[in-house]
């Protein structure tokens, strides 16, 4: 077990950060990881179902990616401000928060400006839209005030004004495309800056015949922070704190993922947003899935003992990140960092829109 930063650490070709999506969703390889073996083979997304067993339990991350970057400017000076809208400061999933009027809560956004953000400043948005600095709360995090006309709501607001925002590794602007490929097939909870990306991969048809190979679909919602893409820069692991993440698990899913676990069927998490959400919703005393909501700061990374997930699809992540951290606390550092370099040399697409790796026991 380690708890330093550069042991995590791996070469990446630029030229393998995925830009664009495929063609098709479902056109991905899917290199598949043995926990126990640590043996890979080379396969294609449309295996999955094949690669599954009846009455596993496939859990998806609902969450819909939001266009929560901002452009704006300062009243009075106009001088260039960009908010990237991350959550409610109250304590609620932020899809029931975009259904109100903008200036009923207060938000927590990441900030910058051409001459630096500060409590009382006025900017200015598109569509009729203004914003106050309340208190810079710290890590880059502003408290703020919306207001706009009378009877629009939030998510309307931001449909007009914002933009979607693509992770910093993709170097272009969004396009028309984005709109659709950015999001999962299944996207409802709207409240997310990032795409849980793992799901990105499945159409109806691969739905299909994983209802037709007896596998079983539920879903959570984790509502994905700007922290999934900010750099870890401590080399203690031990001083990293991870940003808060809101989630939300319905009671037919934890019903369901503690009926599998009973009766000995294996639970499938699709992506790390999946895995966080339902290792935070575990009852510390019983170890069963709980309903309900709440905010989650878990660090996954070796050492965990995991209670809910038997089954990980994920896509191959950053170097020097939380989320390779969390693939290595479930298949191990040493196994994670060679299958890596393997998906290096096979050539893979990496990060949002590249392939996925699926993790079996």
């Amino acid at each position: 077990m380690s708890s330093r930063l550069s042991d995590y650490d791996f070469e990446l070709p630029e030229a393998q950060i995925a830009q664009k999506p495929l063609g098709a969703r479902d056109a991905s390889r899917l290199m598949t990881v043995s926990r126990s073996s640590g043996a890979w083979e080379h396969r294609h997304f449309g295996d999955l179902p094949s690669l599954l067993r009846p009455g596993d339990v496939l859990v998806l991350n609902d969450a819909r990616v939001i266009p929560a970057r901002l452009l704006g400017a300062k009243v009075g000076t106009g001088g260039r401000v960009e908010l990237l809208v991350v959550r409610p400061a109250a304590a609620t999933l932020t899809s029931a928060a975009l259904a109100q009027a903008p200036e009923t809560l207060e938000w927590i956004c990441l900030g910058q400006a051409s001459k630096g953000l500060k409590p009382g400043a006025q900017v200015a948005f598109p569509s009729g839209l203004t914003a106050e600095v309340l208190e810079a709360v710290g890590g880059g995090e502003y408290r703020v005030r919306f207001q706009a006309p009378p009877g629009a709501s939030f998510q309307g607001l931001l449909e007009q004004a914002g933009r979607l925002p693509l992770p910093p590794y993709i170097t272009r602007e969004p396009d028309a495309a984005d709109a659709e490929r950015y999001q999962t097939v299944y996207a409802r909870a709207s409240g997310s800056v990032a795409a849980p990306t793992a799901g990105l991969h499945f159409t109806e048809a691969t739905f299909a015949a994983l209802e037709a190979r007896g596998v079983k679909r539920v879903t959570v919602t984790l509502d994905v922070g700007p922290g999934t893409f900010l750099p870890v820069r401590e080399e203690d692991l031990d001083l990293h704190k991870m940003h808060p993440e809101r989630y939300g698990v319905p009671d037919e899913t934890a019903a369901e993922v503690n009926a599998a676990h009973a009766e000995g069927r294996r639970v499938v998490a699709v992506g790390t947003t999946v895995v966080r959400t339902l290792e935070s919703a575990t009852d510390p005393e019983t170890g069963l899935l709980r309903a309900g909501q709440g905010d989650t700061r878990i660090f996954i990374r070796p050492g965990f003992t995991f209670r809910q997930v038997d089954v990980l699809l994920t896509n191959f992540h950053l170097p020097r990140s939380t989320l390779v951290m969390l693939v290595s606390a479930l298949v191990g550092r040493e196994q994670t960092l060679a299958a890596y370099r393997e998906a290096v040399r096979a050539g893979y697409r990496f990060f949002s829109y590249g392939d996925a790796m699926l993790v079996t026991e």
